[in-house]
């Protein structure tokens, strides 16, 4: 089926949500995953009610890296089984909702845009019984994952050191905001050597911008290489609750705080 121009056509009007935050990468395998599962339970841990919405159908792993196994994912959802808000599951100790993927199920870049559009509908309803909803969409410039980072009132590209990871996330950003100017996303350096490393790869990736794009997204924060994020991966606990002193945890809270003390949107 023919996708309709106008989810996608540039527009200054482009409706969002401020309590939607998307976390997008150019790449897979810089920890866009693992930072959404992070950033959701550092918020509620400051007092935010938070949703973490698994957005990759095709390589949905959210529920995997927490050792969830849900009653009702989103592919059901899609299906007409069961309602957006019927397919949420409670996390028993980290204390955020989630709503899976499910993993080989076919990724958003294959869906309709009316059922796209109904999804963001449904989105939207249901933000309202949270303070914030992180969406983790698929790694990757589909235009349905722009959609959805657009739709967002924050959206957070993460990148590592690795020249793919920066050509990649300057293909989402250049993408993006051809077709969504106000939407210029901020950045989140992940698996940095150090504070002097991770600002050296952002700035490379800002000054691409600055120079092809004429826009400087601004840097959210650093997260530090840390061996204890494997570790907690390994054993499918979220990171704050297995390695809550780590440096990797650390960064995360910093990072929620800074998001918390923002006005939504």
């Amino acid at each position: 089926m023919t996708q309709p121009a106008v989810l996608y056509a540039p527009t200054a009007a482009v409706r969002t949500h401020p309590k939607l935050i998307a976390i997008a990468s150019g790449k897979g395998g810089v920890g866009k995953t693992w930072l959404a599962i992070s950033l959701s339970h550092a918020l509620t841990e400051i007092g935010l009610s938070t949703l973490l919405f698994d957005g990759d159908l095709g390589l949905a792993n959210v529920d995997v890296q927490l050792g969830l196994v849900p009653e009702r994912d989103l592919s059901a959802v899609l299906r007409g089984e069961c309602s957006l808000a019927a397919a949420r599951s409670r996390h028993p100790d980290a204390g955020f909702d989630v709503i899976a993927g499910r993993s080989g199920a076919g990724g958003l870049a294959g869906l309709a845009a009316e059922k796209l559009a109904d999804l963001t509908d449904s989105l939207f309803r249901l933000a309202g019984d949270y303070d914030r909803v992180i969406l983790d969409l698929a790694a990757g410039v589909e235009r349905p994952v722009r959609f959805l980072a657009a739709q967002s009132g924050l959206c957070i590209v993460v990148v590592t050191d690795e020249p793919t990871s920066l050509t990649d996330a300057y293909a989402f950003i250049k993408l993006l905001v051809m077709r969504t100017p106000q939407a210029l996303p901020k950045i989140v350096v992940n698996q940095a050597g150090s504070v002097s490393e991770g600002e050296k790869t952002y700035q490379a990736l800002a000054k691409a911008c600055e120079s092809f794009l004429g826009l400087r997204p601004a840097l959210l924060g650093i997260v530090p290489r840390d061996g204890k994020v494997k570790a907690a991966i390994r054993k499918q606990t979220p990171l704050l609750t297995r390695h809550p002193d780590s440096a990797a945890a650390e960064s995360l809270r910093r990072l929620a705080r800074d998001i918390a003390e923002a006005p939504p949107g």
